[in-house]
């Protein structure tokens, strides 16, 4: 794993703990921001997208695992009024839930580039995986997933609940 990436992955990690845990109004910002993050980090790391082999398999199959974390992280997600505004407060499980993602994609670059190349190599070869540009590609899908999943639950729930949104503090 490069130093970018290693960087990366802790930035996202605070980043997605810091604006999210404990009370924060549901706000516009809630949704544009993250959706924004979304799109920059899909339009930098998504090219070129590798298509040979089963890549997109192995891509499709860590988009699910990301959307699949990022329901669990909506879920954890409890949704309230309080002084007329909706507000959003997560806790222990949301940031297990973040913990257990960054950390398990750290973790594994870790072993891919160091005692597990072998085996991940291997397992490339012999499931027609292309190379390290799709394993990197499906963990950034993995991502993605899970903020783009979350972020679309949040909205389905807000609008449940008949909250309209408004600017941050307004």
């Amino acid at each position: 794993m490069s130093t970018t990436q290693w960087i990366l992955s802790i930035v996202l990690l605070v980043w997605a703990l810091a604006r999210n845990l404990g009370t924060r109004e549901v706000a516009l910002v809630t949704f544009v921001l993250p959706l924004g993050i979304v799109v920059a980090a899909a339009a930098y790391f998504l090219v070129p997208f590798p298509t040979a082999g089963n890549d997109l398999d192995l891509v499709l199959a860590f988009g699910v695992v990301g959307v699949l974390f990022g329901l669990a992280a909506s879920g954890v997600t409890r949704l309230h009024h309080q002084d007329g505004r909706l507000v959003a407060t997560t806790g222990t499980s949301f940031a297990v839930l973040w913990l257990v993602m960054i950390g398990g994609r750290v973790a594994f670059a870790q072993w891919a580039t160091g005692a597990g190349a072998r085996a991940v190599g291997s397992f490339s070869r012999d499931h027609a995986i292309t190379g390290a540009d799709a394993w990197t590609v499906a963990f950034v899908v993995m991502a993605l997933g899970m903020v783009l999943a979350r972020t679309v639950a949040l909205a389905v729930r807000t609008r449940r609940a008949g909250a309209s949104l408004v600017p941050a503090g307004a």
